[in-house]
């Protein structure tokens, strides 16, 4: 019963970072310059991190979400509309 709500509290933070990184850059770049292939990252990152957590026990739920929350800061550095902002506040 743990393993399987934690599963599931997982599963839930993956889905609810990866539709804030996709409202985040639609409402940043707009529709013409959507960064599918990042999204596309993000979810394969997420089915990893949840097999990675299926396979072995004794991963903490907190380190789980804790690495991806992390692997997507990394990869929403990398786009676009990000990397326009911090252009423009170095120069």
């Amino acid at each position: 019963m743990k393993k399987s709500l934690s599963m599931l509290a997982l599963t839930v933070l993956v889905v609810l970072i990866t539709a804030t990184f996709s409202f985040a850059e639609y409402a940043a770049a707009g529709a013409d310059n959507f960064p599918y292939f990042h999204l596309g990252a993000i979810v394969i990152g997420g089915l990893t991190i949840l097999s990675l957590k299926q396979k072995y026990e004794k991963l903490y739920l907190s380190e789980a979400a804790g690495s991806f929350a992390l692997y997507a800061v990394m990869i929403a550095l990398f786009t676009s509309p990000v990397a326009d902002a911090i252009k423009t506040m170095i120069g």
